[in-house]
């Protein structure tokens, strides 16, 4: 093994953390689907594909690492679903919640002197960025539309949707 025995169970807690995240995303798809909001449940289709993509290239990491990924059960998924504004809202607070985690893992890699680590984590810490600015985006924008303009903020999202579809083709 390449890495410590610490990181590497910090990058398998990270991976239950990152298919949680993952899980929660495709509960709150269904219930946007639930409430008649199409594209706020694609757009939280396409964050759980994202989410499972960071959780697989950890696994790859760690294997590459000659480290045994370990996979461990999963949460029944608990967030406010009355309605579309709390779903986005509890998304803003749980990208933070991840971002706070891959900061610890940056941490760790610190601590041990593991460049090999702390590089392959850098990806995650500018994506973490992104992530928390356009939730939180997005949340802006359900707040401003409140509950009278949201089916004209479905149209907006629906836009979002096509813009990262075509920046994940380029």
């Amino acid at each position: 093994m390449m890495i410590s025995q610490k990181m590497a169970d910090a990058i398998n807690e990270q991976i239950k953390n990152e298919f949680y995240s993952g899980w929660l995303y495709l509960a709150m798809a269904f219930k946007a689907e639930e409430l008649s909001l199409k594209y706020f449940a694609e757009w939280f289709k396409m964050q759980e594909a994202e989410e499972r993509m960071y959780a697989t290239k950890m696994c790859s990491y760690l294997l590459d690492q000659g480290v045994e990924v370990k996979l461990t059960a999963l949460e029944k998924p608990e967030f406010d679903g009355s309605s579309i504004a709390a779903m986005v809202k509890e998304t803003v607070k749980h990208e933070k919640f991840i971002t706070d985690c891959i900061s610890d893992l940056v941490n760790v890699a610190r601590e041990d002197k593991d460049n090999a680590t702390f590089n392959f984590l850098q990806w995650y810490v500018e994506e973490q960025i992104e992530e928390v600015a356009s939730v939180t985006e997005l949340d802006d924008l359900v707040t401003l539309a409140g509950p009278t303009q949201l089916l004209l903020l479905e149209e907006r999202v629906k836009t979002i949707i096509a813009q990262r579809g075509a920046e994940a083709s380029e």
